[in-house]
């Protein structure tokens, strides 16, 4: 694939990635996130034929070598780390300008989906989300390994409930507080003071991590904000954290001294790793009654959250709470360039709260003070304040748009569901089939998830038919060729083709199939092939006999004879047959060809000198060279020892194992 530049943090551009196969195996189907990073798609493994997530990094993180070096060092090691509440790591790789992690795709959302949603969790569920992620950290931490970016980001809760955590190992650059104000605070909210600080990071870090995003779930907000990143880093240095029963009163104290615990500014007071934070955070569980594990947190939590990307979110949800009211003229941005920040100034436009009842001499001021309406209106005219834009222009520039939610994995209900808390109406449903989407499942969007879209604005789904089936064709009687390509018309793939005897199909035709014919199957799957060998034939041993003889036999038996080009010297007579394949006895089928081996007879050899010599020493050295011997006495060498002549005369070659005369006196 050529190197392409990927996309920018503006989702409503088209992502070139999607729809590409990335290093000639993973093909990716959509988008699910983009960070400061990497972009993170939902990807199937066509080798595998299976879903996972595909983590690319950015194009100008992966131009940096050394960067991609620890990137693909950590990644192998945490691949190594097997636990349940980790995400796993399949495979890592590079292709081209991209820089990649195969990871488990977990079908769900993360803790900051639930926070947005929710606002402050019961002590129970925020204890619930938090054991496992422990769990994780502290099987990550006992193996040597740092997170280093633990944040509610980075905890994914899957439909079925499972917690895991991701993002292991993958450390942040050195500049991240220098990137946008989003990225930024999604970042620094849970730095320790020491990687602030010092730039060091153990598993006390992790632990700090942990005990910010424990206040969080049970508050709803993080416990240190500020207009810049700058702000929050101060925060940390030089403020603790405080108590989340401070947001949230009536929590149980334990919970008040597990934050406290995990987040001490003084590394050394923390737990050492978040194996002993979980050892603290059982012990707090089991002192805390059902009452308080249960404890209901107000509503007003869910919209605490200070993160610069969840502002255009919360406001809309604030605003409605205290039923702030803009004249006609504001809410269109007024008129000027001024309409926005005049109305920032106007006490009126917000409804204020009805007066409170009298009381007591002497308590009016302490009711006035703690006055929960007053709170509220109090923290909008601030946050509209931070912001530094007038709320008309906050209508026209952020007001008119939503982000499309999450829709991909979900059912068709879940989904419009969805869509309907979003303000969305669905603008209709395509329906396609998929080998990897599970029958009435979300498989794309348009827009796409995370996309801007104006409030009513509608969204086209697509949902998946589940694996298109059709039925195996019967092949059977049918050669071989044909039938692959009846396989292949009817949109299966000819599979693995074994052969065996038959009595009854041709030789090169097909038998039987698996699956059988009528069977139904999801497109695309393989057909297993058995093809006739012909009928089972005996094959005659025909060695030794001459060529003419064998070839006559073998062919009587049905089959097919093919002589080898090259003869061979041995020990059979010159023309026989030395050698077949396959060997007498063996079993073959109808119609198969046996090679045939046909002898020259025996070598050519030199002949050994023996004039002169006696008889018993002439013999053995002919007998030893490889000849038979003849001894031609005749009636003057009936008494003599020694050898006149010899018939092949020494030095000239004759057949192995033919007769020497030798004639004696």
């Amino acid at each position: 694939m050529s190197a392409r530049r990927l996309p920018s943090v503006d989702t409503t551009l088209q992502d070139p990635l999607v729809g590409q196969l990335l290093d000639g195996r993973y093909r990716i189907d959509g988008r699910i996130a983009v960070g400061g990073m990497a972009t993170v798609y939902r990807a199937v493994d066509t080798r595998l034929d299976r879903v996972l997530a595909l983590k690319v990094m950015h194009p100008t993180l992966a131009a940096d070598a050394s960067f991609v070096d620890r990137f693909i060092r950590e990644a192998k090691s945490v691949a190594r780390l097997s636990h349940p509440n980790v995400v796993g790591v399949f495979d890592q790789g590079t292709d081209g300008s991209y820089v990649y992690l195969a990871m488990e795709y977990i079908a769900g959302c993360t803790l900051r989906d639930v926070l947005r949603e929710r606002g402050a969790l019961q002590p129970r569920a925020a204890l619930d989300i938090l054991e496992p992620v422990l769990a994780a950290l502290g099987a990550a931490h006992r193996a040597g390994f740092v997170h280093r970016d633990m944040k509610p980001e980075n905890v994914l809760i899957g439909d079925d409930g499972r917690v895991k955590v991701a993002d292991f190992g993958l450390v942040r650059a050195v500049d991240t507080v220098t990137n946008t104000t989003g990225t930024v605070l999604g970042t620094v909210s849970y730095l320790a003071p020491e990687q602030i600080e010092h730039g060091t990071a153990d598993t006390r870090v992790d632990v700090y991590a942990c005990g910010v995003v424990l206040y969080e779930m049970l508050t709803g907000a993080k416990p240190h904000s500020g207009d810049s990143p700058a702000q929050v880093l101060y925060q940390h240095l030089n403020e603790d954290v405080p108590p989340p029963s401070a947001a949230v009163p009536g929590l149980a104290f334990e919970l008040d001294e597990l934050v406290a615990s995990a987040t001490a500014r003084t590394p050394d007071v923390r737990p050492f790793d978040a194996v002993a934070l979980l050892g603290q955070v059982r012990r707090a569980r089991a002192a805390l009654t059902e009452e308080q594990l249960d404890a209901v947190p107000p509503q007003a939590h869910a919209t605490a959250h200070d993160n610069a990307e969840d502002r255009t979110s919360v406001i809309p949800r604030a605003v409605r709470s205290v039923q702030l009211e803009l004249p006609a003229e504001d809410r269109h941005g007024g008129q000027g360039g001024q309409g926005g920040q005049d109305a920032l100034n106007r006490t009126s436009i917000l409804t204020p709260p009805p007066p409170a009842p009298p009381g007591p001499p002497g308590g009016s001021r302490a009711r006035r003070r703690f006055d929960p309406r007053r709170r509220t209106v109090a923290l909008i005219a601030a946050v509209l304040l931070v912001l530094g834009v007038g709320t008309g222009v906050w209508y026209i520039n952020s007001g008119q748009f939503t982000k499309v939610p999450p829709l991909l994995a979900k059912t068709e209900a879940q989904a419009k569901r969805r869509l309907d808390e979003a303000g969305l109406d669905v603008k209709d449903i395509k329906r396609k089939y998929s080998d990897t989407d599970k029958r009435g499942t979300v498989m794309d969007s348009d827009p796409a998830a995370g996309e801007r879209i104006r409030h009513n604005g509608k969204v086209r789904l697509t949902v998946s038919l589940g694996p298109e089936t059709v039925k195996v064709p019967d092949v059977k009687n049918i050669p071989l060729a044909t039938a692959k390509k009846e396989l292949t018309g009817s949109g299966l793939e000819p599979g693995m083709v074994t052969k065996a005897f038959s009595d009854d199909v041709k030789k090169g035709s097909v038998i039987s199939t698996d699956p059988r014919a009528g069977f139904t199957r999801k497109a695309g799957s393989a057909v297993a092939l058995v093809v006739s060998k012909g009928r089972q034939v005996e094959v005659p041993d025909v060695t030794g006999e001459s060529e003419e003889d064998a070839t006559a036999e073998l062919e009587d038996a049905g089959l097919k004879v093919d002589v080898a080009p090259e003869r061979v010297y041995s020990d059979e007579d010159e023309g026989a047959v030395v050698k077949q394949d396959p060997v007498g006895d063996e079993i073959a089928a109808e119609g198969d060809t046996v090679t045939l081996t046909i002898s020259k007879g025996q070598p050519m050899i030199e002949v050994p000198d023996v004039v002169g010599m006696n008889v018993d020493d002439a013999t053995a050295e002919l007998e030893k060279a490889g000849f038979e011997v003849d001894e031609n006495r005749g009636l003057l060498g009936i008494f003599g020892d020694k050898v006149k002549s010899q018939s092949v005369e020494g030095g000239d070659k004759a057949r192995k194992g033919s007769t020497i005369s030798i004639e004696i006196r």
